[in-house]
């Protein structure tokens, strides 16, 4: 059945990861976490668009290492998976690449909300 939010907007966030641990902890488990400051911009957009995705790079890599759907709202419980109490409530990604993109293959993107800068 159609989504009940099919006619409107799709959104795109960057997720940065510290390391690649993480993004290899979420491709196995279809699980993230970010940090509290990003919870109430991405469960915002997940209730508001018709679909979410967050393209993954961890940080000083050059790469992004894929790209997935969010899949849930973020929720409350947290995760002992990353170790770090700086994160918030986990929330479901559903994958759909998981390969390594050179940010040079996507230098043609631009971003027209951070003054048409480059995105990486």
């Amino acid at each position: 059945s159609p989504s009940p939010r099919q006619n409107m907007p799709v959104r795109y966030f960057i997720m940065k990861s510290s390391n690649l641990q993480n993004i290899d902890i979420s491709q196995q488990k279809g699980i993230w976490s970010t940090t509290p400051s990003n919870e109430r911009k991405l469960n915002g957009a997940f209730w508001e668009s018709s679909v979410v995705y967050l393209i993954f790079s961890v940080q000083g890599s050059g790469c992004f290492q894929g790209f997935a759907r969010m899949g849930s709202a973020i929720g409350c419980e947290k995760s002992q998976d990353w170790g770090s109490a700086g994160f918030g409530g986990v929330f479901k990604v559903d994958w759909i690449r998981k390969e390594s993109i050179p940010f040079q293959f996507a230098h043609h993107l631009l971003n027209p909300w951070n003054d048409s800068k480059k995105v990486q």
